[in-house]
């Protein structure tokens, strides 16, 4: 049997976004997700132009080699395409996009990344993420000076490192070769399902017999279930399981047309500004948004990033140095009012009066002897000695004494 790739792609604004800034493409033998910033009049256009142009190299590959360099060559001809677009629509300056993206050959493929969509492939009941995020966050997980569950939570996981557009002429794309079997299934997605569906849930899906329609869809509601601030986009592709053949399909920003697109035919400008002037007083852009990867830019980043933890630490310490204070204080009135107690109880075989009450805090006795009496306990009636032996409590220190003035007139 010939090798067979099924594929589906979804999409959705999300519950906040009102315009759709994703894009997505599951082909024949190719399957992208993009990712697209830069606001209402950029990112749509952005991740459009870039599946648009990426997915004319959808066909089939004998060589895994080829389709690779194939694959990353289409995403830097993306960037340069971008790039252009800008410099005929300046309102569209630091519109940029994230791409991910796989070709099936036979038994490899070839996969493309930029920024922070994923690339996972569940494999014998086990899901393993591919792609590695080029953000800021991930940066600082690498390098040991956060955890992961810190970076979920960190306020620059936002802050994308590369992506494509018109922010760097000659951005690196991770770009490799892998081995894929029958029964494989890889998912593509942007980080509106990656940002806000546990890893767990994404397993149990993409685990089921379903359909990829049906699993992307189920992906899809996860996603919007979660609450899904961001859009959504989701590409679902299987090898070898089943021999029904899907037609291409594009979701997302580049399904519908754009306003700014790059004609193919008309002539491009003879000459492109310095990719440094691309980009002036761009605004900032939320919640996603592309930052250069510039040393300086990084010691920046990192330096806030260490005030930020310096911060941090010093308010923990003050908690627990005010929780410390609370604690002592609780500890000192607490043994105080013990002291206000007394009992009857024996020492060393006489009846005594103790101070405090019949309790320990762990190796520390909460009661003393305050005073022993002359009065053998073994002198006593037998319900008096079970009592003192049991211990007889007294409101104050003259009910003590008033009871061991009893027991030695009885005594007596």
């Amino acid at each position: 049997m010939a090798p067979n790739t099924r594929g589906a792609a979804v999409s959705n604004v999300g519950r906040v976004r009102s315009n759709n800034q994703d894009s997505g493409y599951a082909g024949h033998d190719l399957f992208l997700v993009a990712d697209g910033m830069g606001g209402h009049a950029g990112g749509d256009v952005a991740s459009a132009i870039a599946t648009n142009y990426i997915k004319q190299v959808d066909r089939e590959y004998d060589d895994p080699e080829v389709a690779r360099e194939t694959l990353k060559n289409a995403l830097l001809e993306a960037n340069t395409r971008l790039a252009e677009t800008v410099y005929e629509h300046p309102e569209l300056t630091g519109m940029g996009t994230t791409v991910s993206a796989l070709i099936r050959v036979g038994d490899y493929v070839a996969l493309a990344h930029i920024g922070d969509s994923r690339i996972y492939l569940w494999r014998d009941g086990e899901l393993s993420q591919i792609s590695t995020d080029h953000t800021f966050v991930q940066r600082l997980v690498d390098t040991g000076r956060i955890t992961e569950e810190e970076a979920l939570v960190h306020p620059r996981r936002s802050v994308l490192m590369r992506v494509l557009g018109d922010v760097d002429a000659h951005p690196e794309v991770d770009s490799w070769i892998l081995e894929t079997k029958p029964g494989d299934r890889w998912l593509l997605c942007s980080d509106g399902l990656s940002g806000f569906v546990k890893k767990e849930q994404i397993a149990r899906a993409l685990g089921s017999q379903a359909s990829p329609k049906t699993v992307a869809d189920r992906l899809l509601k996860a996603s919007l279930d979660a609450g899904a601030p961001d859009n959504v986009t989701v590409i679902v592709v299987d090898i070898d399981r089943g021999d029904q053949p899907h037609e291409p399909l594009t979701v997302g920003s580049a399904a519908a047309p754009l306003s700014y697109v790059t004609d193919i035919e008309r002539p491009r400008p003879a000459r492109l500004p310095l990719p440094s002037l691309l980009h002036p007083a761009r605004p900032a852009i939320e919640p996603s948004h592309f930052e250069p990867q510039t040393q300086d830019y990084l010691a920046e980043l990192i330096e806030e990033d260490e005030r930020r933890h310096r911060r941090r630490r010093a308010f923990w310490l003050g908690f627990a140095i005010i929780a410390a204070l609370a604690l002592a204080a609780i500890v000192v009135i607490g043994y105080r009012w013990t002291q206000t107690r007394y009992y009857i109880g024996v020492s060393e075989g006489d009846v005594a009066i103790y101070q405090g009450v019949q309790q320990d805090l762990g190796p520390f006795p909460l009661s003393h002897v305050y005073a022993r009496t002359t009065i053998p306990v073994d002198e006593l009636s037998a319900f008096e000695r079970q009592q003192i032996r049991q211990t007889i409590d007294a409101g104050s220190l003259g009910d003590a004494e008033r009871i061991v003035e009893q027991l030695g007139g009885g005594n007596g």
